[in-house]
Order: C-alpha cells, then sequence, then structure tokens
C-alpha cells in the first residue's frame, strides 16, 4: 500500500501518527480533541528519524517510515524526549532495522537502558555537537526541564528546522494535513493553553533558559512532537504563547472559580463576575471547581492574570475540590497573579484564613476578601461586586507596569 508520507520540506517527512482512542493524557487530562504523536524523517545520504510514538501504533509507524525512505534502512534515531509517547517505539524500530545508531546524551542514554534494557548501539552526543548527514547538517541543543531532564532539541542548519521535543507544543490530533497553513488553527490556540499548564507549566524558567540558548537561530520550521508543523507568521505567534505563558504573564482577564453545596457560594461567584463586568473587563470565566476539569481551570488561570477562588468552610478547612485545586497550582508555581477570596459558613468560617495563607505563599497580590455567614446578604452583595471592580484596576495597573 502507498501511504504517501507528508512532506514538510524537501527530504523531511512526517512520520507520525494521530491517537483519537485516549481518553486521559498521562491518565489524568481529558483529550476532547484527541492528540497526535509526531516523528519526522530526513531522508538524505544518511536516513535519520526525530523520536519515535507510542507503542501502539508501532506497526502503522514502521509502514510510514519504509514508504517515506524509500525502502532504505534507517541509519539514525534521535531520541530528544524519553516520554514514553515519543521512545517505546523503539524496540521495534531496532528489530525492524538492527544496524540503527541511536542518538542521545547521557541522560538519554541510561534511561533508553532503564526502560528497555537497550545497551547497545548508542551514539552519545553532548551539548552543541553536530552530526553530519549528507548536505545537511544537524545540530543538538540541550534544553533540559522542558520538560524531563533529558530533554534536547535537533536543530537542522540546513533546512533551519527545529525539532523541538515537546515545546512548543500542543494538544489535537492532526486532521488531513500536518501543516498549519493547511489547518483549521483555532482549536489548536485553545489546545495550546490546555497543554502547556499542564504538562509544561512548573518549568517556566527552563523554557526562558530555552529560548536564550536558541535566540542566535534562524527558524524557518518548528516541528514539535504534538501538534501542527508550525511555519511563517504562526512561528511569532506559538514563540509569543509560550514566552508570555514561561514568564508567568496572564492576559488582561479574571478567571472565578468556587465550589458551592447548597448555591450560596455560586451566589457570590456570580456577583464577583458581574463586578469584573461593570469594572470594564470582558475577559471573565467562571468554573464550578465540581464540574469543570482541573485541567481546563488551570488552562484558564495560566491565561489570565485574575483570579479569585472561593468556597464554603468544609470539615473545618477548604472545600476539598478546592483544596485540590490549590495543590495543582502549587506544584506548578504559578506566579504574578492578582487574587481575590470569598467564603460562606454557617457556624464556623476557615476558608478566608486559608485561601489568605496560600496567595501569601505563592506571592500574589491579594486585592480583597469577602465572608458570608449563611444566605448572602445585600451588604455582603455589594462587596463582591466591587472586589469583581478592584480586581479589574488592579490588573490593569499591573498591565501598565
Amino acid at each position: 500500500m502507498n501511504f504517501n508520507p507528508y512532506q514538510i520540506a524537501d527530504g523531511v517527512f512526517y512520520v507520525g501518527v494521530n491517537d483519537r482512542q485516549k481518553a486521559l493524557f498521562e491518565n489524568m487530562i481529558p483529550l476532547p480533541n484527541g492528540v497526535s504523536y509526531n516523528s519526522y524523517l530526513i531522508v538524505d545520504e544518511k536516513v535519520v528519524l526525530i523520536d519515535t510514538v507510542e507503542a501502539g501504533y508501532s506497526e502503522q509507524f514502521l509502514r510510514q517510515i519504509k514508504e517515506a525512505a524509500g525502502g532504505r534502512p534507517v541509519d539514525y534515531v534521535i531520541i530528544d524526549h524519553m516520554e514514553s509517547d515519543h521512545s517505546s517505539s523503539l524496540s521495534a524500530l531496532i528489530r525492524e532495522f538492527p544496524e540503527i545508531r541511536i542518538v542521545g546524551n547521557s541522560k538519554t542514554i541510561g534511561m533508553i537502558e532503564g526502560y528497555y534494557g537497550i545497551t547497545e548501539g548508542f551514539y552519545e552526543v553532548a551539548d552543541g555537537d553536530t552530526l553530519a548527514i549528507g548536505k545537511r547538517l544537524l545540530q543538538f541543543y540541550f534544553t533540559p526541564m522542558v520538560h524531563w531532564p533529558e530533554v534536547m532539541m535537533t536543530y537542522n542548519v540546513t533546512d533551519k528546522i527545529l525539532f523541538s521535543a515537546d515545546a512548543f507544543g500542543c494538544f489535537g490530533t492532526l486532521d488531513g494535513a500536518v501543516m498549519d497553513v493547511q489547518l483549521l488553527l483555532d482549536k489548536y490556540w485553545n489546545e495550546m493553553y490546555r497543554y502547556y499548564a499542564n504538562i509544561i507549566g512548573k518549568y517556566g524558567s527552563a523554557v526562558q533558559q530555552a529560548f536564550k540558548k536558541l535566540s542566535n537561530l534562524s527558524i524557518e520550521m518548528i516541528a514539535s512532537t504534538h501538534g501542527p508543523v508550525w511555519t511563517g507568521e504562526r512561528l511569532s505567534k506559538v514563540m509569543g504563547i509560550y514566552d508570555q505563558l514561561s514568564r508567568y504573564e496572564g492576559q488582561e482577564g479574571v478567571v472565578v472559580v468556587y465550589g458551592s453545596m447548597y448555591g450560596h457560594t455560586e451566589a457570590m461567584a456570580e456577583a464577583v463576575a458581574r463586578g469584573v463586568i461593570e469594572g470594564g473587563m470582558t475577559n471573565v470565566v467562571l468554573h464550578d471547581v465540581s464540574k469543570s476539569h482541573p485541567a481546563d481551570i488551570l488552562a484558564d488561570i495560566f491565561k489570565y492574570s485574575g483570579l479569585v477562588i472561593g468556597c464554603p468552610t468544609y470539615c473545618n478547612g477548604l472545600y476539598p475540590e478546592i483544596a485540590a485545586l490549590l495543590d495543582k497550582i502549587a506544584v506548578r508555581s504559578v506566579k504574578n497573579r492578582v487574587f481575590g477570596a470569598f467564603g460562606s459558613f454557617t457556624w464556623a468560617g476557615t476558608t478566608i484564613k486559608n485561601l489568605s495563607a496560600f496567595a501569601e505563599k505563592m506571592g500574589w497580590n491579594l486585592v480583597g476578601t469577602v465572608e458570608q455567614k449563611q444566605a448572602l446578604s445585600a451588604e455582603n452583595y455589594k462587596a463582591l461586586l466591587e472586589l469583581g471592580k478592584s480586581m479589574c484596576l488592579s490588573i490593569k495597573q499591573l498591565t501598565k507596569n
């Protein structure tokens, strides 16, 4: 069968796959639009593969490689990132091409030995090393903790293509094409925020270090391990999103996250949202923590600079779903947020104390708090409107600075 692999540049082929079956990425993050596992083949005097795909797709993957290579064996496989969705077809690849050399750094090689029991055939590279494969020259840039310690990127010096591992990636299958210019991109921009917040989010400083290391490269194409191949004006947009997110600089807007058992705290959340709108800011998003998935909430928290959280006191502590969300926020070390808090209780309130302590731990600017005993009063309704308006003022001041 002729699979007619996608050619993203002269002699450079896309040989990745789409996964529309997996429900949860890393068994945690919903994939409503699926995910792609991207791999690329360079056909030169040497045939070079960049990363592999999830093992369950090995048969399709190998067929595509053979078609793109015109029946030639693969000489090198470069492992830029060791997560299983990019490396677990390695054993099948070696069985098919027993003379193949595995290119990686010392950390990569140790992980390959540990995960797959492969102990030979390695071609170890150091940061900045090059590999001549014919008319093309490849150069390796180590970018540790974007988002594993072994991660590196491969730069095709000749064609000015950056094979960027997980960086600049996003969720979403590639439907009918792989190049950005051929795809409807709306879903990928949204999925990029979800992907960054949930996968890369903790490692903003490492992403910034990668930007510095790559700053002198002339890049005309980014080929990530997930999502479209980026070119042209989309390159600057993608890099701009990653730059902003890794600096923890949100857009103007407010995310209101609440937990509510009987509707009283939900009424408080609605009042805050109305205050934001009356304060002149239309980017306001409400999340009921018992219904919205944490992955979606985190994406909005990374996207916008304002965050208001509220919940009832529960067993003398925070509403459990809110407490779990705070753990996820703390793990990702989210910085530079304008914060507000509200809470309700029946006989003993602890929500404001706990949320205020969390804001202090995170180093956030606490704009204000509102606490309600039992049903929402007219006085506190007005206070919640004012909290929303104050959030707008603080966010606009932050933007000016």
